[in-house]
């Protein structure tokens, strides 16, 4: 039986990544297993977001990042999304003027393909979104934000999603339903790359995490390892 990990849905490796004349990714080294949380730690300004933008071709980058097998790097955004990975960016890119429903119905790639996820599993998910069925995205809350912009790119029936920040500014009941709604993802057998800042949350459902440094990986392992290396969390992530 082959090892996943030899085989893993998500597979980047010595990855360097460029604003410009800014190099901000020195040669990062991971990999998502199928129907996998891993967690991306790290504090502000390391690099966990270039990783993300790098994978799916919006920033300048050299190395490898093969996904299923297949390198993907130096292909266009919009080639990869259509492979099956999803960004939910942290900015969450929302369309303020139109409303829920609308939003959703955006994230579709083939209105014709039956997905694995409908309207009815958002709110199912979400019963928030359809109390605002109707509303402008631009008026919900934050937390209500949140909650569309990770079902818009669900209706896109993503195999991986990255997800960055999911539960920045978010009120801890509003927190809690977003670890919920991932684990719910995961039992749909879709991979999921977390970006976060929040220990607790990567602790509580990640199989495995990676801590950020000065653009490099200078941590991999599992959260009860993170948990036991109080050295490792006060030299790069505790403020």
């Amino acid at each position: 039986m082959t090892d996943a990990a030899s085989n893993p849905m998500l597979e980047i490796a010595d990855l360097h990544g460029y604003y410009g004349k800014s190099h901000v990714l020195h040669g990062v080294n991971l990999h998502v297993k199928q129907g996998e949380i891993v967690c991306l730690l790290g504090r502000n300004g390391v690099g966990r977001s270039t990783t993300a933008k790098a994978v799916m071709g919006q920033v300048v980058a050299k190395g490898s990042v093969r996904f299923k097998g297949r390198e993907i790097l130096g292909m266009k955004a919009y080639e990869i999304a259509r492979l099956g990975i999803g960004l939910v960016p942290e900015n969450r890119d929302i369309f303020p003027d139109l409303t829920v429903r609308q939003n959703l119905m955006l994230g579709v790639k083939d209105p014709r393909a039956v997905g694995r996820w409908s309207i009815e599993d958002m709110y199912a998910l979400f019963p928030r979104l359809k109390e605002r069925d109707g509303t402008p995205g631009g008026v919900l809350s934050g937390g209500e934000q949140q909650m569309l912009t990770l079902c818009r790119t669900l209706m896109g029936d993503p195999d991986f999603v990255m997800i960055d920040e999911p539960t920045e500014g978010l009120a801890p009941k509003i927190v809690e339903l977003v670890g919920e709604f991932l684990q719910e993802v995961k039992k749909r057998g879709i991979s999921i790359l977390l970006i976060e800042q929040k220990l607790a949350i990567a602790l509580d459902i990640s199989e495995r995490l990676y801590l950020m440094g000065h653009g490099r990986i200078v941590f991999e392992g599992t959260p009860a390892d993170l948990k036991n290396n109080a050295a490792i969390r006060k030299e790069w992530l505790e403020v």
